[in-house]
């Protein structure tokens, strides 16, 4: 009797541990040594301020998937947010603004694509390259100052409600089910699985994994341009700096969610769990007024706790 082959699926509990149980320590952490930090509105706060986050975080683990990196996400989101804010400003449109962040930031991902994948160029280097090349646009377009006076059509993005539900929240749980739709209900989820895993099924089957990878490199960069949107709303202005530092922020939410930096092993849900981490960090530590140095140091630390916790799992 032939015997059919059965492929068994990961079960998802197995691989929430290490960052729910440092996601829970620091609820109780922070319940007790900050004030005010389980009230609705502080919570209501930390969700509202991931929003960007899991904006960046959610393409970041498609890319990381690749075992790629991308390191300029954080430069390209200051330059689409200014993209933002100036179109909005000259035209009074929000939607001819986000256009504007939406092209750049694709542009911005195809090129990081393409040196990745046609020039050959490690992702590590060839990222830090376009995050230079959008520090220096972020200065020139803005002149080193921050744009300001943006259309009410902008800055209302930030604040408003949709149901009672804060629209930037609205915003991040659209985009999660878009790309948990698109990772895993769609062939082009199967083949982003296949890059990291194996290439070479792809080139067997005729498809080109250079260009699969560059649209997975535009992928990250159009969703910059949305959360330039939001970085926008939520600063009522464009700024020459905003974003700088969140690639480490992302990068570090979809370390933390489980996602293997090697052999296209990667969970979308551990990365959001990952940035509610990251979020109730730096807010808890917002609350008892440590500085901004603190707070990038312990991320840091987040990161290795929650991967040293799967490590333990993983030997037991």
């Amino acid at each position: 009797m032939r015997e059919a082959a059965v492929i068994s699926q990961p079960n998802p509990l197995q691989r929430i541990p290490g960052v729910a149980i440092v996601l829970v320590l620091l609820i109780a952490l922070f319940s007790v040594i900050a004030p005010g930090f389980l009230s609705v509105a502080n919570l209501s706060n930390v969700l509202v301020q991931s929003t960007i986050l899991t904006m960046l975080a959610l393409p970041m683990t498609l890319i990381i998937m690749t075992e790629g990196l991308d390191l300029s996400m954080g430069a390209v989101l200051t330059l689409t947010s200014l993209c933002v804010a100036i179109v909005s400003l000259a035209t009074k449109s929000m939607l001819l603004g986000l256009g504007a962040g939406l092209l750049v930031g694709a542009t911005f991902g195809v090129a990081n694509g393409w040196l990745v994948a046609i020039i050959g160029i490690p992702p590590f280097v060839a990222t830090l390259g376009t995050l230079g090349m959008a520090q220096g646009l972020s200065l020139i377009v803005s002149d080193g100052q921050s744009v300001v006076g943006i259309p009410h059509s902008v800055r209302d993005i930030y604040s408003a409600t949709l149901l009672g539900i804060p629209v930037p929240v609205v915003m991040a749980l659209v985009t999660y089910a878009a790309f948990h739709g698109l990772l895993y209900h769609t062939r082009f989820g199967t083949y982003i699985f296949a890059l990291g895993g194996n290439r070479e099924a792809l080139r067997y089957a005729g498809l080109s994994p250079n260009r699969l990878l560059i649209a997975v490199y535009a992928i990250g960069g159009a969703m910059a341009g949305i959360a330039g949107l939001l970085m926008t709303a939520r600063m009522n202005s464009g700024h020459p700096t905003a974003g700088l530092g969140l690639e480490f922020d992302a990068i570090a939410a979809v370390a933390v969610g489980g996602t293997s930096f090697e052999r296209g092993n990667g969970w979308l849900l551990g990365t959001v769990l990952g940035v509610i981490a990251v979020g109730v960090l730096r807010n808890g530590l917002n609350l008892i007024s440590l500085p901004s140095s603190v707070q990038v140091a312990s991320v840091g630390v987040l990161v290795i706790l929650a991967l040293f916790l799967d490590g333990l799992r993983s030997r037991a």
